[in-house]
């Protein structure tokens, strides 16, 4: 991939790799610290999902990573788990619903 990706194209590109049938049954809100850009954070209910820049008063999970392993992530580049392991990536809060964020979204659409 030759042009970089900011995080402002990130959420506007989630809702369109979001798996609805991997979502049923979940109501969940996917807060995003980054440590070298700005807030922002997913939310996914009824099977939708939006992204919000900013803060969640109160978020199901808060991950804590850079910009570059966020883009790696979410482009599939990079398994959320293996950046988890390398310390890359931390969460706060329903840990679990971290394991889900691959599922939920399809990564190297290109």
């Amino acid at each position: 991939m030759s042009t970089a990706i900011t995080v402002e194209q990130i959420i506007e590109k989630l809702p369109s790799r979001f798996n609805p049938e991997q979502a049923t049954g979940l109501k969940a809100t996917f807060q995003f610290q980054l440590s070298d850009a700005a807030p922002f954070y997913i939310a996914i209910a009824d099977q939708q999902c939006t992204g919000q820049s900013g803060e969640h008063q109160d978020p199901d999970i808060t991950l804590h990573l850079d910009e570059a392993t966020l883009i790696r992530v979410v482009t599939g580049e990079q398994d959320g788990m293996s950046a988890f392991m390398k310390g890359q990536l931390r969460a706060e809060g329903n840990v679990m619903l971290a394991t889900r964020l691959s599922k939920l979204f399809s990564g190297h659409k290109r």
